[in-house]
C-alpha cells in the first residue's frame, strides 16, 4: 500500500480522493494540503465522505509543509490536483516533492471522469476569466429555447462545512443563503437561477450527477460549467474550451488548460471585441496547431452599463471578479472597459486603501494593479472588501462582477454594474453547433 499526499485547492483534490482512492486499496491518503484559496486548510476531510477506510477523515495541511509532510509521513507519492497554474508552477512542486523522496503524479480523464446517464455538454477554459460563465449561459439559453430541461452543474468551491456541502442544489436566489455561498459562489451560481435552470454543486460529485439526472423539475442535458480552467469531472459528449487573446499564449503553457483546447470538439475565441488582431491571429494559430479538427467560434464580449452618468466624468474605483484578477492574472476586465469606454476621469488605485485580507490580496497578488478584487471567501473577507471601497477617495463604484456587490456589501457611493454577454461573430455559432449536437444525440 503505498502512502500518499493529494495536493489541492478545495475541489479537483477532493474530486480526485472520491474517484480515484477512497476505495483504493492499493493506496492510503494520508493528507491533504491546500493551496490558491485563503484560509482553507486546517481542517479535514470528513470521515462520513471518506469512506470506511478512513474511519477518522483526512486532515488538511497548508501546501507550505509539504517537504515536512512527505518526510514525516513516510510519503511515496504526491498527486497534483488543482488548476489554471503556469506549467513551471507544476514542475516546481513536482522538485520539491522529488527532492524529499516521493513519486510525483497527475491524474487523467480516463480515472476521474464520471459517465452520466444524461447526455452532457462540458463548458471548460483555458484560463480563469476568459468567458467562460457567459458561454455556458448562452448555451444553457439555446437550449432553453428548445424546450430542454438544463441542469447545470458547476465545479467545485466547498470552502465551509463539507458533510453539508456533499450535494448543493439551487433553484431561488433564496438557496444562496441558506447554503452560506461566499461570493465566489454567488457569482457562478445566481446567474443561472435567474435565469431559471437548476445548478447543482458539492463535494461528491457522482452523487451530485445523480441527483441532477432525477431533478424533481425535469433533466434532458446536463451542462458542466468548469471552473478554474480544469477539465472536466463528468465524460462530456460535447466539450467546449473558451479560449482568451488578451492572454495569447497561455494556451499552451498553463495545466491544464493545454489539456481543454486539445480536447476540445469546439473551442471559442472570446473578447474579439476587445483584443488586438495580432493576439487573434496568434490564438487562432496556436489552436490550429494544438487541435486543427476543434471547430473554432469567434466570439465578443459587449458591455452594458444600467447608468452611463455615474462614470463619465467622474473618478471611479473598478470592482473586479476575485480569481480572475488573482490565479487568473487578468489586468482587464468589464469594469475597467466601461470607465474607458464611458468617460471616467480617473481610475482611482486602491491598494493604498486596502485593509486586512484585501491588503493581504494585493501583497500576495502584485500584478493586479489598479483594480480591486471582489474577494468574499469569508465573512471577514467581505468586511474588508467594504472598508476598502469606504475607504477609496472616488466619485463613484464600478461593479464588474457577475452579481450585483450591493447585496452584499453596503456601498454608500454611487454605483453603477456592468452587465456582459457571449455574442458569436459571423458562423459557425453556437446555435449551429448544437443543432448538430441533438441531432446524434
Amino acid at each position: 500500500m503505498k502512502r500518499a499526499i493529494i495536493i489541492g485547492a478545495a475541489g479537483r483534490d477532493f474530486h480526485n480522493f472520491n474517484t480515484f482512492f477512497r476505495n483504493n486499496q492499493d493506496y492510503k491518503v494520508v493528507a491533504f494540503t491546500a493551496a490558491q484559496i485563503p484560509d482553507i486548510d486546517g481542517r479535514k476531510y470528513p470521515a462520513e465522505l471518506a469512506g470506511d477506510l478512513y474511519p477518522e477523515g483526512i486532515p488538511i495541511y497548508g501546501e507550505e509543509e509539504l517537504p515536512a509532510l512527505i518526510r514525516a509521513l513516510e510519503v511515496d507519492v504526491c498527486v497534483f490536483s488543482y488548476s489554471d497554474v503556469p506549467y513551471r508552477r507544476v514542475m516546481s512542486v513536482s522538485a520539491i516533492v522529488n527532492a524529499a523522496g516521493a513519486s510525483f503524479m497527475l491524474l487523467g480523464p480516463n480515472d476521474t471522469m464520471i459517465k452520466s446517464k444524461k447526455p452532457v455538454i462540458a463548458v471548460c477554459a483555458t484560463r480563469t476569466g476568459c468567458g467562460k460563465s457567459q458561454t455556458s449561459r448562452r448555451v444553457i439559453e439555446l437550449l432553453m429555447e428548445k424546450g430542454l430541461k438544463v441542469v447545470a452543474i458547476r465545479h467545485p468551491m466547498p470552502y465551509g462545512d463539507l458533510v453539508k456541502q456533499k450535494v448543493q442544489r439551487f433553484a431561488r436566489v433564496e438557496d444562496l443563503a441558506y447554503h452560506n455561498c461566499t461570493i465566489e459562489e454567488m457569482e457562478e451560481y445566481e446567474p443561472h437561477v435567474v435565469r431559471g435552470n437548476v445548478i447543482y454543486a458539492g463535494v461528491d460529485y457522482e452523487a451530485i450527477v445523480r441527483a441532477a439526472e432525477d431533478d424533481p423539475d425535469g433533466c434532458d442535458v446536463i451542462l458542466w460549467d468548469g471552473g478554474n480552467n480544469d477539465f472536466p469531472f463528468y465524460q462530456p459528449d460535447m466539450l467546449i474550451t473558451v479560449a482568451d487573446p488578451h492572454r495569447v499564449g497561455h494556451e499552451m503553457a498553463y495545466y491544464p488548460g493545454e489539456v481543454n483546447i486539445r480536447m476540445a470538439d469546439v473551442v471559442v475565441i472570446n473578447k474579439i471585441d476587445s483584443a488586438q488582431s495580432e493576439d487573434i491571429n496568434q490564438l487562432r494559430a496556436n489552436i490550429a496547431k494544438l487541435n486543427p479538427e476543434a471547430v473554432v467560434i469567434d466570439g465578443a464580449s459587449p458591455i452594458k452599463v444600467d447608468d452611463i452618468s455615474v462614470i463619465r466624468g467622474k473618478k471611479v474605483l473598478v470592482v473586479e471578479d476575485g480569481p480572475t484578477l488573482t490565479h487568473g492574472e487578468m489586468k482587464i476586465g468589464a469594469g475597467i472597459v466601461a470607465a474607458q469606454k464611458f468617460g471616467a476621469t480617473e481610475i482611482v488605485d486602491p491598494r493604498p486603501y486596502a485593509v486586512g485580507k484585501l491588503a493581504e490580496t494585493f501583497s500576495i497578488y502584485p500584478g493586479i494593479g489598479e483594480l480591486l478584487p471582489a474577494m468574499g471567501y469569508g465573512d471577514e473577507q467581505v468586511r474588508d472588501l467594504q472598508r476598502t471601497i469606504d475607504a477609496t477617495p472616488c466619485d463613484a463604484v464600478v461593479i464588474g462582477t457577475p452579481i450585483d456587490l450591493n447585496r452584499v456589501v453596503k456601498i454608500s457611493k454611487p454605483n453603477t454594474r456592468v452587465h456582459y454577454d457571449l455574442q458569436e461573430i459571423g458562423k459557425p455559432n453556437m446555435a449551429d453547433i448544437l443543432d448538430d449536437f441533438l441531432k446524434k444525440q
